[in-house]
């Protein structure tokens, strides 16, 4: 019997262990930096399509316009997490909800690649693990670029185009030492991109 108290005992700490790692945050420009009394509760790779429109603008000349992200955002098992979708919004699997807004933002290091960008929490909805969340990182972006220019015209007014994409996103919200809030929900490894 005390064997298998032990057993029960040695498997929730187990289970219980990757909770409580402290995640580290990542290496960005200083402008994409989260305040440094915030701590990352969630880190995913996601994957998906940036999606633009053709359309008239000022002086009725056309262009791209980013209509909204659509992808899905894993942990670092490689589980679904989170939905991320026009707002932008991100959707947790447990139901929480926050909705961003640009902070700043940076070239990418790759030429081909969607800016990097520091977001704001704007509003939130649900309770869970997005319900916290103050801030919010786009890194290591890869694809996502609107089609070239030359390809929106009068003709294709109104036309949709998707544009694959990949990035790592890091979730952040008040550290321990605020008073009132409650610690960390999940921590996860650092994600790491599976396209080259």
């Amino acid at each position: 019997m005390n064997r298998l108290i032990q057993l029960l005992a040695a498997s929730g700490m187990l289970f219980a262990a990757p909770y409580h790692q402290r995640q580290e945050r990542p290496e960005v420009p200083e402008n994409l930096k989260a305040p440094a009394d915030e701590q990352v509760i969630l880190a995913a790779h996601a994957t998906g399509v940036q999606i633009y429109v053709c359309q008239a603008g000022a002086e009725q000349k056309f262009g791209w316009v980013l209509k909204a992200p659509e992808a899905e955002l894993a942990d670092s098992t490689g589980k679904l997490v989170v939905h991320h979708s026009a707002g932008p919004t991100w959707k947790h699997a447990d139901g929480s909800e926050v909705k961003g807004k640009v902070l700043a933002k940076q070239d990418a290091p790759k030429g081909d690649a969607i800016p990097w960008l520091l977001l704001a929490a704007a509003s939130h909805t649900g309770e869970g693990v997005l319900s916290r969340v103050t801030s919010i990182q786009r890194i290591h972006t890869e694809g996502g670029l609107a089609p070239a220019a030359n390809t929106c015209g009068g003709s294709a007014s109104g036309k949709e185009s998707r544009s694959a994409y990949a990035a790592d996103y890091y979730f952040y919200a008040p550290g321990h030492g605020r008073t009132g809030v409650a610690p960390p929900a999940i921590l996860l490894e650092e994600p790491r991109l599976g396209e080259t």
